[in-house]
């Protein structure tokens, strides 16, 4: 799988580019600051936060106004950013987005657009697609050929709704991220891996390797982009 694209490169910057903390993902085990710890014991020089967004498995309250549903939701981030900030590991915000049990990993943008946009949890993905594009994020497609019994669907959306695909993901079997693999070489789609992580225990580790250290979420987006990462097989 290590043919897509093979340059030579220094890439000695690693990146996890899926992962969950308790406090916001229903289904996450470890805390934000104890996958904090981990990543930075596993030498990673960064990680971006993907807890479940209000539409997924989230421990957010659905009583609370859209607000402050928002604020639980980068609540979990804002404690990574901190014990990252003191062990320090650069920590980026993103989320996940589920629909109809298809998961899309969001990049690029803040808790200013998700105040700024209430209820775009009941957007599809056409229209969730468009919003974020429109103000600059980036958006990725989790596992998708995951095959898992709680799944009534498992399937790529159609590539033009997409700016990548997860090709590698720890959680998931060979040939699911095999047909994911193919998937993205035949639409020339830009590809990353990721952890999935909900704990520190117990699986491999995975995400993108950049040549050089990332300011931003921006230059993680526009590496992955230019199609210049390297994954972290387990």
């Amino acid at each position: 799988m290590t043919d897509y694209p093979i340059r030579k490169i220094n890439y000695g910057y690693k990146y996890e580019t899926h992962m969950h903390t308790s406090e916001v993902s229903a289904c996450a085990i470890s805390s934000a600051h104890q996958q904090v710890e981990t990543y930075k014991m596993m030498g990673y020089t960064g990680i971006i936060i993907t807890d479940h967004f209000v539409n997924g498995y989230s421990t957010c309250p659905r009583k609370l106004d859209w607000e402050k549903k928002m604020q639980h939701i980068v609540s979990g981030y804002l404690k990574a950013k901190k014990a990252g900030d003191k062990h320090g590991l650069d920590v980026f915000l993103g989320w996940e987005y589920t629909i109809s049990g298809l998961d899309f990993l969001t990049y690029g943008l803040d808790l200013e657009f998700m105040i700024a946009h209430p209820n775009f949890d009941r957007l599809g993905i056409e229209d969730y697609s468009a919003l974020v594009r429109k103000n600059g994020g980036y958006l990725a497609q989790a596992h998708p050929y995951r095959k898992a019994w709680y799944l009534e669907n498992s399937s790529p959306v159609s590539p033009h709704l997409i700016d990548g695909v997860e090709v590698y993901n720890i959680q998931d079997d060979y040939y699911s991220n095999e047909e994911a693999l193919t998937f993205a070489k035949k639409h020339d789609l830009p590809i990353q891996g990721g952890t999935d992580s909900h704990r520190t225990y117990g699986h491999g580790y995975s995400g993108i390797k950049l040549s050089k250290r990332a300011e931003s979420i921006h230059d993680i987006i526009n590496e992955i982009k230019a199609k210049n990462v390297e994954i972290i097989y387990e």
